[in-house]
C-alpha cells in the first residue's frame, strides 16, 4: 500500500500520527509526490498492481479523484484540519511572537482568529514544517481529524 500526498509537511503529520495512533507502516509508504498535479505520473510509474490511497488538499481533490478511488481530503487543507481539531486558543498557546505581530496588521485585526492562524500558518512555508509538528504531538488523539485518521487506518 503507498498513501500519496502532495508535499514533505503531509508526509511529516502522517508518520508522526500514525506512530502516535500505534498505526503501524510496515507495509504502508508515504509518498510525498511534490505537488497534487503529479499524481498522474506518480501513479502511472508505479504500475497497475500497487494499491494507492491519497490525501490532498480541497482545492486539489479534483485531481486526486481523477486517478484515485481511495482519496481523503482536508478542507480547506491539512492546516486547517488540524486548526479545527484543536482549536485556535490551543494554538495560540502553541505559536510564537509573530503570530501577534501579523495579527496587528490592519487587513487581519478583524478577521476571525482562526483564518488568521491559517492564513499565518501559510504565509511562510517553513512556519508549516516547524509548526504542524508541533500541533500533531499536542493533538488530543480523540480528535483526530477525519481525512487523517482515515487515510492512516482504512
Amino acid at each position: 500500500m503507498v498513501i500519496a500526498v502532495e508535499g514533505t509537511s503531509d508526509k511529516t503529520v502522517l508518520e508522526l500520527l500514525a506512530a502516535r495512533l500505534g498505526v503501524a507502516l510496515d507495509e504502508t509508504t508515504i509518498v510525498s509526490i511534490g505537488g497534487a498535479h503529479a499524481i498522474r505520473r506518480f501513479v502511472d510509474d508505479l504500475g497497475p498492481d500497487t494499491r494507492v490511497r491519497g490525501l490532498c488538499d480541497e482545492r486539489e481533490a479534483h485531481l486526486f479523484r481523477r486517478v484515485l478511488d481511495d482519496v481523503y481530503v482536508c478542507v480547506p487543507d491539512l492546516e486547517g484540519e488540524l486548526i479545527r481539531a484543536l482549536g485556535p486558543e490551543r494554538v495560540l498557546e502553541l505559536v510564537d511572537d509573530s503570530f501577534r505581530t501579523m495579527q496587528k496588521q490592519p487587513y487581519h485585526r478583524d478577521r476571525p482568529l482562526d483564518a488568521q492562524l491559517h492564513r499565518w500558518l501559510r504565509s511562510v512555508s517553513s512556519r508549516s514544517h516547524r509548526y504542524l509538528p508541533v500541533f500533531v504531538e499536542a493533538l488530543d488523539l480523540d480528535r483526530v481529524p477525519e481525512p487523517l485518521r482515515g487515510v492512516l487506518c482504512a
